[in-house]
């Protein structure tokens, strides 16, 4: 379809391969805004793994993960943008929770399914989800891509189109478009310029501290060696490992894996420089394992698995050694995903993220509006009372007092 001005077009695409990768990183990851400004890279966003999700079946229709992708498109076929988006038959693997919504809705006798969703397949991180290449007019090419998003979304026949884990300048010309808006909170470590982690464990409370010491000592005390690995070091034989602890404890928690084997060797081969996986052996036998996805200035924290149980594990492969490794690299941060109070204790602090909604039904969408006012105030007032319980030192004089 042709945007209001005649010139650009707008298109679906059913499979992110349409596009080069060149064109769609140009708009994903741009290395530099008109402004000079830099932008740092997000690894999910990026052509290769958006293609892993899809060639892996990981992200596809038999999976209720149906891509719809929406491009703009210059007359001479440039890319300018992109929102990625999948159809969807159900709302599992998403984070941003909407059951209820649907269980309403169908109990009033509508039909919530089909949705569309605007977001990166299983993957809480958020990031930009109106992918612009910077342009002198690149604000009217995001607001062209808006607008074909409803207009999609209405003439499709779906109830609703959710934009979710967006950035919150994202956030707020959706809401300014006339989409609902939602927040939640999530935990992200915050790197104060640190030079090592035991620079970091001096910034905590003594009783903190100590904690982390003593689970960190724990954590290893059955013979248990743990590397991190990046680039060529990944082999096949990690994945097939990793993928053992991914669908054991995925089972054991949710039920249904999302992620296919194949997934992993395709991530392996296209962005191996983009992977920090971290490996934990007793006698020599891969027991569990945490992955996490390098960025421009955080680090992603994001599957974690295990074949054998061992006291504070899980917090030395998914929370520590992420520390570590984006001390190591100067990372400004790292993002452990999704949920978990118990992330706080570890230096990991609350912070909010945002999604807006489109929804067609007039009375649901009043419903929806009147809930999320509700909903906002509670995570602002929750997320102010988990900050308030940091374990970070407050002033000197709780320094002195240790």
């Amino acid at each position: 379809m042709p945007d209001s001005s005649g010139q650009l077009r707008v298109r679906i695409i059913e499979n992110i391969d349409a596009v080069q990768a060149g064109q769609w990183d140009a708009c994903a990851n741009p290395t530099e805004l008109p402004s000079g400004e830099e932008t740092p890279a997000n690894p999910f966003l990026s052509h290769a793994f958006l293609l892993a999700l899809e060639k892996s079946g990981s992200a596809a229709d038999h999976a209720g993960w149906a891509p719809r992708h929406i491009v703009l498109e210059s007359p001479d076929g440039t890319l300018l943008g992109a929102i990625p988006m999948y159809l969807k038959s159900h709302s599992y693997g998403e984070y941003v929770f909407d059951h209820a919504w649907a269980d309403a809705y169908h109990r009033a006798g509508g039909q919530y399914y089909p949705k569309l969703q605007v977001c990166v397949p299983f993957t809480p991180a958020p990031g930009r989800r109106i992918l612009v290449r910077p342009h002198s007019n690149g604000a009217q090419h995001r607001d062209a891509l808006i607008r074909a998003s409803t207009e999609i979304a209405e003439k499709s026949g779906v109830s609703s189109i959710h934009f979710t884990f967006l950035e919150k300048d994202e956030w707020e010309t959706l809401g300014a478009s006339g989409f609902l808006q939602r927040t939640d909170y999530q935990f992200h470590w915050l790197n104060q310029g640190f030079q090592n982690f035991d620079d970091f464990l001096k910034s905590l409370n003594s009783r903190k501290r100590k904690q982390i010491r003593k689970e960190r000592r724990e954590a290893v005390a059955n013979g248990i060696e743990i590397e991190m690995l990046t680039g060529d070091a990944i082999k096949e034989a990690h994945w097939d490992a990793f993928y053992k602890f991914y669908l054991n404890t995925s089972r054991s928690r949710w039920g249904q894996p999302y992620l296919t084997r194949e997934f992993f060797s395709l991530i392996g081969a296209a962005m191996p420089d983009k992977i920090a996986l971290v490996m934990c052996s007793r006698d020599g036998r891969p027991i569990a394992g945490a992955i996490n996805f390098i960025g421009g200035e955080a680090l992603f924290g994001r599957n974690w698995g295990c074949i054998e149980e061992h006291p504070f594990l899980h917090f030395e492969a998914c929370y520590y050694q992420a520390i570590e490794f984006a001390i190591a690299r100067g990372l400004q941060r790292v993002e452990a995903g999704a949920q978990g109070a118990h992330k706080l204790a570890r230096g990991y602090l609350p912070n909010l993220t945002y999604s807006a909604h489109w929804i067609k039904d007039p009375r649901l969408r009043d419903a929806v509006r009147q809930y999320l006012a509700q909903e906002r105030a509670h995570v602002i007032e929750d997320s102010h009372i988990l900050a308030g319980h940091s374990p970070f030192r407050r002033n000197e004089q709780e320094e002195q007092e240790e």
